[in-house]
């Protein structure tokens, strides 16, 4: 059987063009799709009923990832082989993968995240770098978290570099997106959820928090902007406001290394005896 050609050759082709102004966010909003690049978050994508609408694929990218590409088409994904500068085209990577996927917004109304009584929440709260955003929702589908909320103060969610940097997290737990802060506090703390704001000076230590065993509740960590952190007016929304010590020379934590660290203090103290989560628990 002969090699297989790509059918899209031209970048000016409209449905290239249509993927292309994914990249802008007004586009993204406006048509709910957002853009998901290389092989995890394209699989991923696709293993979400209804999530991946539509897949470009270079020849050796559909060679090498044909399971990928028989899960898409399988999901009722439209595939696409397509010559290598057209994949560039749509990529916002330098390097790209050969696989660009086209995916339905996924975020989950507020409302529905309360109703689930989730025992462990990251808040993003005036977080603008796209990066970070994407690297905490990672850290806390990776600790366990039941949700994420982006406050309205908040980068976009679909930005390609957070959901590059998300690396397929996305697609793993509930995110509500443009929920004021005062919002979502007041929401998480009728949810029965303790509000822990991580902030350099944050007048509570963690490891004195860890140690008096206040931890083991249900909680919402709520972390700020990566320059100047909380503004006092969310701190002051907080039930605690908790420092992460630093025991060496380092001046500070940057924003995603301290939610990991804060996120998994709580799974790890909510799954002690005593926990609000059994250890015996799946």
């Amino acid at each position: 059987m002969p090699p297989a050609s790509p059918e899209l050759i031209s970048p000016r082709s409209p449905r290239v063009a249509a993927a292309r102004r994914l990249a802008k966010r007004n586009f993204r909003g406006k048509e709910r799709l957002f853009l998901a690049e290389g092989p995890q978050a394209v699989r991923e994508a696709g293993a979400q009923p209804g999530t991946l609408v539509e897949l470009f694929a270079t020849v050796e990218a559909a060679e090498r990832y044909a399971d990928i590409i028989g899960e898409a088409r399988d999901t009722g994904a439209r595939v696409h082989l397509a010559a290598e500068q057209v994949i560039a085209d749509i990529s916002t990577t330098v390097t790209p993968q050969g696989l660009v996927g086209i995916c339905r917004f996924l975020d989950t109304p507020f409302e529905e995240i309360l109703a689930a009584r989730p025992q462990l929440v990251a808040v993003l709260a005036h977080v603008r770098d796209p990066g970070n955003a994407g690297t905490v929702l990672r850290c806390a589908d990776a600790a366990g978290a039941e949700a994420v909320v982006l406050t309205d103060a908040s980068v976009d969610l679909y930005n390609p570099k957070a959901v590059r940097a998300s690396v397929g997290s996305l697609f793993h737990l509930p995110v509500a997106v443009g929920v004021p802060v005062e919002r979502a506090v007041a929401g998480l703390k009728q949810a029965g959820a303790r509000i822990l704001a991580a902030d350099g000076a944050g007048e509570h230590d963690l490891d004195d928090e860890l140690d008096k065993g206040t931890m083991g509740g249900p909680t919402a960590w709520v972390f700020g902007n990566e320059a100047w952190g909380l503004p006092e007016e969310t701190r002051a929304l907080a039930d605690a406001v908790v420092r992460v010590p630093i025991h060496g020379k380092a001046e500070s934590l940057n924003l995603a290394t301290a939610a990991a660290v804060c996120l998994y203090a709580s799974a790890r103290a909510q799954r002690a005896p005593g926990g609000c989560r059994s250890v015996t628990d799946n």
